[in-house]
């Protein structure tokens, strides 16, 4: 599969971009300086030969950061405005998949959470996670497939955070969370929940369809 997987030289990105060599996959991983994600015509031109895009762009910032607005605002963009780019390119061309992670936190932060909890009163640094889940919506209704793996909060190698950290109700290790990445391009389109055996959000409905079990 020929796989374009933007945030090149993101933790996410470059946990990534071994495992899918590794599996066979023909790999395009542009930086930052390499593809413009705001040039509607550089973006249509980078996918026009692609099987499956991974828009795995971010700018997060630190956790003491969330109750700043102004802190997140490219990551803002990356998420609304550049996956909006990516799936009317995708839809102008051939790609077929569309993966777009987010995160677990858009549940309401007591009690259990599944894919079936609603959504309400999100804080406004996660209204773009929101706008980029519908645009993958959007390139589901059209036909093809779009994957939301939403993301409990990274840990491992590069994402500063060595250990969990369980009292956000989610956590996955950045190793595990690559791998779901992949799996997710073989999935029907949906919602699924990325995370740690028993935790607060709960993770069954992606461990059944893509036979994925957390491995740290």
């Amino acid at each position: 599969m020929r796989l374009l997987v933007t945030g090149g030289s993101g933790v996410l990105s470059r946990a990534l971009q071994p495992l899918a060599l590794q599996d066979g996959h023909e790999l395009h991983a542009p930086r930052r300086a390499e593809l413009d994600l705001f040039d509607p015509a550089a973006v249509t031109a980078a996918v026009r030969d692609i099987d499956a895009v991974l828009h795995l762009a971010t700018r997060i910032q630190a956790l003491d950061q969330l109750d700043n607005p102004d802190a997140w605002r490219e990551n803002d963009r990356l998420r609304a405005d550049a996956s909006r780019i990516l799936v009317d390119a995708s839809l102008a061309t051939r790609v077929a998949v569309y993966v777009q992670p987010t995160v677990t936190f858009v549940y309401p932060a007591d009690g259990p959470a599944s894919e079936d909890t609603p959504i309400s009163d999100v804080a406004p640094i996660l209204r773009s996670a929101v706008a980029a889940e519908r645009e993958t919506e959007r390139l589901a209704s059209a036909g093809r497939r779009g994957i939301v793996p939403r993301l409990g909060l990274l840990d491992g190698p590069g994402t500063g955070h060595d250990q969990p950290v369980t009292a956000l109700g989610a956590s996955v290790h950045v190793i595990d969370a690559a791998h779901a990445l992949l799996a997710a391009t073989a999935l029907e389109s949906g919602i699924y929940n990325v995370c740690r055996d028993g935790e607060r959000v709960s993770n069954e409905r992606f461990r059944r369809a893509a036979g994925w079990h957390p491995r740290h």
